[in-house]
């Protein structure tokens, strides 16, 4: 399983858009999302992204690998001994070995650095894994709806398919005009472009949701599309754990560590050498031993301009986070607005809207069979009723779609 996490919220919410499916075979919202943190390529590739970098991690304090010096001093280039290893003295063949000791300020502060990489990468794990649970929890309610909409255009064609079955009987009995047919298949013709068009909705959500399910994608859904609920002040409250705006925590620690290492450049670095000589069989072999340190003169001109640009660094981090975190403050408040909207919109349908259409298209039929109406106008106010159970239908697709992507905004710590 994908190694993210998400908030307490967020899991409740999801939880809550899974629950109450009826137990028969298809695709519930549950095995969507599920499906999609198994096999998101996105989330394996982020998953790599923080193994590497824990992988990495140990290395970053140790001391640098020693080096092997191997050499000869002192080989004479004239007179007898020329070329001779063993003639001369002074002739040594050598061999020692280096470790270069950075100081302790730069190691704690790579330390640093290095922990700071891995809790940026899994910031982004989280975050990914926000990412593919809210696309894919997108996609099979964007399927959904779009049957929805099928089904309704569908119930119509059938109602008007009996209203025209009636016709001929009408039309013998001069209870209707001729035209009036020709009207009700004119109407027919209308209906049949809105379903194609609503059959290829279903054909194109069906495509997006394939790219998180593969051919599970093709089953019939499990359940109806649930509306979440939501704690708008908890995401209010939780904004700066953003999925975009927490890892920023760990890029400023890692900004911070890169600066502490560039200041710990000041201090300069030591290194200590032994080596073996071993001369010819009539001279002693000998042994050095050696410290060297760096010697960091011109810190006005290298250190000091290194460290002030990491510096500067920090404060890059530092402004970028508190942008975004403005930024997204602006959109949630937008949506929160948005989302408020519409829920009146859709409370005011159900309670006045639906039931004014459903009473027009009775005024209207039986003012038509009673002979004080025209066809026109029943088929007007069906066309209507079917107008407003289908922006019914829209409105539930946004309100959920905006709740899973509000449910769907902050990572647990």
């Amino acid at each position: 399983m994908p190694c993210h996490r998400i908030s307490a919220p967020a899991a409740w919410a999801l939880a809550a858009l899974c629950a109450a499916a009826p137990a028969r075979a298809g695709l519930s919202l549950d095995a969507a999302t599920r499906l999609a943190l198994d096999q998101a390529p996105a989330l394996l590739a982020q998953q790599q992204q923080l193994a590497g970098a824990q992988q990495a991690q140990p290395a970053a304090a140790l001391l640098p690998d020693p080096r092997l010096n191997v050499g000869v001093e002192n080989l004479p280039l004239q007179g007898a001994d020329r070329g001779s290893l063993t003639r001369d003295g002074m002739t040594m063949q050598r061999i020692g070995l280096m470790q270069e000791v950075p100081n302790r300020a730069k190691r704690e502060a790579r330390a640093l650095g290095a922990q700071a990489r891995v809790d940026r990468e899994r910031a982004l794990l989280a975050a990914a894994g926000l990412a593919v649970q809210r696309d894919a929890a997108l996609a099979w309610l964007a399927v959904r709806y779009a049957q929805r909409r099928v089904e309704q255009l569908g119930a119509l064609e059938r109602e008007n398919a009996l209203l025209q079955d009636t016709l001929g009987a009408r039309i013998a009995a001069g209870k209707a005009q001729p035209a009036e047919r020709t009207m009700a298949r004119q109407e027919a013709l209308a209906l049949a472009d809105r379903r194609d068009d609503a059959e290829r909705d279903v054909a194109k959500a069906r495509a997006s949701l394939r790219r998180w399910v593969g051919a599970r994608a093709d089953e019939a859904l499990q359940g109806e599309p649930p509306m979440p609920p939501l704690d708008a002040q908890a995401v209010r409250d939780g904004l700066h754990l953003h999925a975009e705006i927490a890892p920023y925590a760990a890029q400023q620690a890692q900004a911070r560590a890169e600066a502490a290492e560039a200041d710990a450049e000041r201090r300069g670095d030591w290194a200590w050498e032994v080596a073996y000589a071993r001369r010819g069989p009539q001279y002693g072999d000998m042994v050095s031993f050696q410290i060297s340190f760096d010697l960091p003169w011109q810190t006005g001109r290298r250190q000091a301009s290194l460290a002030a640009a990491k510096a500067r660094e920090v404060q890059r981090v530092d402004a970028e986070r508190e942008e975004m975190l403005r930024r997204h403050r602006e959109e949630l408040d937008g949506q929160l607005a948005e989302l408020a909207a519409l829920d009146a919109q859709q409370a005011r349908l159900q309670a006045q809207g639906l039931p004014l259409a459903a009473e027009r298209v009775a005024l209207a039929l039986a003012a038509y069979e009673a002979g004080r109406g025209d066809l026109a106008a029943v088929l007007a106010a069906r066309r209507e009723a079917v107008e407003t159970r289908l922006r019914g239908i829209d409105l539930d697709a946004k309100r959920a779609a905006l709740r899973v992507r509000l449910n769907t905004l902050i990572v647990e710590r």
